[in-house]
């Protein structure tokens, strides 16, 4: 059975990926990593993007077009899909997750720290401030992989997007969160690795000069995605991100019919 960790880098653009992320493109240049680029669906704003990945459907027919929509995924998520397998699943992740895909309104006594079978994230690790650390973050992420070792286990980073908003894209302080990011992929991913998994890098949005995403901009909607180890041999690289869910399950071993049309 192949183990996926899927690694969101929040409101990182594709230019600067492929500026500022040395790790990922060592793997392409040795021939161990597959890159492409996509693009975001309107609105390019994050919940209706995280929603888009964890079910295979576009805003227009999700219904989720904007961030103050606390409605969970309409359609089954990956991670239902996972558990309904009887597969292990796990997110080191932005509260925003565990609404979309286990309970809504998020309460951070009862959710931040989820240890609950049966749930379509059975286990989770949920923050709620954009500034959380990111080194922190791979760090409950480590925890889970060690303590549950999860089939599918999501890492949901905020530390570029909060540079982003707070700096702009084209500012110091984006590049370098984009960096300090790349060191941790450097860090944790072949030790992972070691432990069999495999892995899909990707955001859901860009970021512009305005310290914003809302616009329909190359900036804001162009993303990078990248793919490596075995689970992906047989799987062809995506070309939209209608099928990331899908192609997650495919990766999984399980029935990858997608929920989109």
């Amino acid at each position: 059975m192949n183990r996926i960790v899927f690694v969101l880098l929040d409101g990182l653009t594709a230019a600067t990926a492929r500026r500022c992320l040395s790790y990922p493109q060592t793997l392409e240049e040795a021939g161990l990593a597959r890159y492409t680029e996509l693009e975001c669906f309107l609105p390019p704003l994050s919940r209706p993007a995280y929603a888009t990945l964890l079910c295979g459907l576009p805003p227009a027919q999700s219904g989720i077009v904007h961030n103050d929509d606390k409605r969970a995924c309409p359609a089954p998520t990956i991670f239902a899909r996972a558990q309904a397998a009887g597969l292990v699943t796990a997110a080191a992740a932005y509260y925003w997750m565990s609404e979309l895909c286990n309970t809504t309104p998020f309460d951070p006594a009862g959710h931040r720290l989820t240890n609950a079978p049966g749930m379509p994230i059975e286990h989770g690790l949920f923050y709620s401030n954009d500034d959380y650390p990111d080194n922190e973050l791979f760090n409950d992420a480590a925890a889970l992989c060690q303590a549950f070792q999860p089939h599918l286990l999501l890492i949901h980073s905020m530390g570029i997007d909060h540079a982003g908003h707070c700096h702009g894209v084209h500012s110091q302080e984006y590049r370098n969160a984009a960096r300090r990011v790349d060191g941790l992929l450097a860090r944790w991913l072949p030790l992972w690795q070691n432990k069999g998994y495999s892995f899909l890098v990707t955001s859901d949005h860009g970021m512009d000069e305005d310290h914003s995403h809302n616009d329909n901009t190359e900036i804001t909607r162009r993303v990078p995605f990248w793919l490596f180890g075995p689970a992906w041999e047989n799987v062809p690289t995506p070309d939209s991100q209608l099928e990331i869910a899908r192609l997650i399950l495919q990766g999984l071993g399980l029935n990858s019919k997608a929920n989109h049309a």
